[in-house]
């Protein structure tokens, strides 16, 4: 049986689109969507284990932090 790693992130409704497309290229599947204990939109993903590292998880933390921030002051 394969081993997973999950991460979750929460999803902005003005850059969804992004932040999914930033976790899926670095090898991540979305699994599901549900409300945050704030309220907000919350994402889980899941990957085989071993299909990154620490870095990539990292830099799909900033991209969606990125994605989240670029809409903010429209």
């Amino acid at each position: 049986m394969p081993a997973w790693e999950y991460v979750t992130t929460p999803l902005m409704v003005h850059s969804t689109a992004a932040i999914l497309n930033n976790w899926g290229s670095d090898g991540w599947e979305l699994v599901q969507v549900v409300t945050g204990p704030e309220g907000g939109l919350v994402a889980y993903f899941k990957r085989p284990s071993g299909g990154g590292d620490s870095a990539a998880a990292s830099a799909g933390a900033a991209a969606s932090a990125s994605a989240a921030t670029a809409f903010e002051d429209r």
